[in-house]
């Protein structure tokens, strides 16, 4: 009897502790499932979701501290900063208007080539020559060089020409576009910087002026501008001009200009004859008309304006590259620069000297010259230390600093140091389109540097 008493006493303490700790678990559940709706709202309230936990460390650190809500809040920032994906930066971009030196843009140091076309014929060889790539590869810092400037070129005109329009100062838009060069190009005295003074010869005007210090000169709806302006890099120069027309009714004139200057692009090349090249383009120029308030014209090519070689500071060096037939019958070479340059003329076809002169360039092959006025001894120090045998124009000195120096510059262009080049014309009333490029005949193929998207 006492046996079986103290068995069931037994039974009912192993009951009453067992009720007990159930108990105990329930209400630490409870407890635990408050504490975790707390934070929950505490975290909503600072604007950071709650999520449970996706493993064991998160678990830890997202029990509350002693502090309650603020730990969950620290540990809910700690979740942002590892989920937070890495942006990569992308390549850097140009600006609108451009403002980055395009040796940012290319961090490599590596420019873009221009377009690449194939020697045909006799020449098809040298496409895949080893000789001929290895000559290439001894030239590339030359060729990064010019293709440097060519960059320039092309973000300079482009962004010229979303600005261009009727009521512009023409003296505004040349120092709006050298500005930017000088910028783009990181101008460093005879280094790196523009090539020539800009051109924006207006409708019988064909080349050579540039607006002159106070000029008033204002760009209208009926206009037809040649702009033309260059870029170098040690000397090496990019030559390339386009024509700007408000008015549709001058578009076969610009088209004249823009094909046959392809066309000469097209047929210049190793071994290529001066002559045949001219008449590739008189050929093209002259099958354009245009209408003009009623009068219908044919175009012509402008005969006695060229293209050129170009040499190291040289912009007129070598060869001509005539735009009519019958010129020279000299051949084209591996290795050298040229600017294929046409212009298409409502006129005569014939260009004369006119107007005020404003380009100005220094004799590439003169010596020593004695000179008496102080005035041009000072002067030709200017010119050397800021243009040596680039061309240069009068609002070029005025920016220098230099006043009073026109006789001082004509003593200099009558002792043959220095050589105007002032406007061409043809007949007043008449309309004259331009379209240039620059073009490299490379061992291997002919590179047209100066080529865009826009031409």
């Amino acid at each position: 009897m006492v046996r079986g008493s103290v068995d069931v006493a037994t039974k009912e303490m192993e009951a009453l502790c067992i009720g007990q700790n159930q108990e105990t678990k329930e209400e630490v559940s409870f407890e635990t499932q408050e504490a975790s709706l707390k934070a929950s709202k505490v975290a909503d309230s600072k604007g950071a979701p709650y999520s449970p936990p996706e493993n064991d460390d998160d678990a830890e650190v997202d029990y509350p501290s002693q502090d309650g809500a603020q730990g969950t809040v620290i540990a809910a920032k700690k979740k942002k900063k590892k989920s937070k994906a890495k942006k990569k930066k992308g390549p850097l971009q140009q600006t609108d208007p451009p403002s980055i030196h395009v040796d940012e843009l290319f961090p490599s140091g590596e420019f873009p080539e221009g377009e690449i076309q194939h020697y045909k014929d006799d020449n098809l060889w040298r496409t895949t020559s080893e000789e001929k790539r290895e000559l290439e590869r001894l030239q590339k810092p030359m060729y990064n060089a010019v293709r440097r400037a060519a960059e320039v070129h092309r973000q300079v005109r482009k962004y010229m020409r979303s600005i261009l329009k009727p009521g512009m100062l023409m003296i505004d838009l040349c120092e709006t576009l050298e500005n930017m060069v000088r910028k783009l190009i990181k101008e460093n005295g005879l280094e790196a910087g523009i090539a020539f003074p800009t051109g924006c010869s207006l409708n019988c005007v064909a080349a050579h002026w540039t607006p002159n210090g106070g000029d008033k000169t204002v760009l209208q709806y009926d206009d037809v501008m040649k702009l033309d302006f260059g870029t170098h890099i040690n000397g090496y120069i990019v030559d390339s001009a386009f024509t700007v027309a408000f008015n549709p009714m001058f578009d076969p004139l610009l088209q004249a200009s823009r094909d046959a200057t392809n066309a000469g692009v097209k047929e210049a090349g190793i071994d290529a004859r001066l002559c045949d090249v001219g008449a590739a383009i008189q050929e093209v120029m002259e099958s354009y008309e245009v209408e003009i308030n009623g009068k219908v014209f044919q175009v012509k090519s402008v005969r006695n304006l060229n293209g050129h070689g170009i040499g190291p500071y040289q912009i007129h060096f070598g060869k001509s590259v005539p735009v009519v037939k019958g010129g020279e019958q000299k051949k084209m070479e591996e290795g050298e620069f040229y600017a294929i340059e046409t212009f298409g003329s409502t006129g005569k076809g014939y260009v004369r000297e006119d107007l005020e002169c404003s380009h100005y360039m220094k004799n590439f092959d003169v010596g020593h010259v004695p000179l008496r006025a102080a005035k041009a001894k000072q002067l030709l120090v200017t010119i050397n230390n800021n243009f040596g045998t680039l061309a240069f124009c009068r609002r070029y000195l005025d920016r220098l600093g230099e006043t009073k120096y026109l006789m001082a510059l004509k003593n200099l262009c009558d002792a043959g140091i220095v050589e105007p080049c002032p406007p061409m014309c043809d007949v007043r009333g008449s309309y004259v389109s331009q379209s240039e490029h620059t073009i490299l005949l490379r061992p291997t193929c002919k590179e047209v540097i100066s080529r865009g998207d826009d031409y």
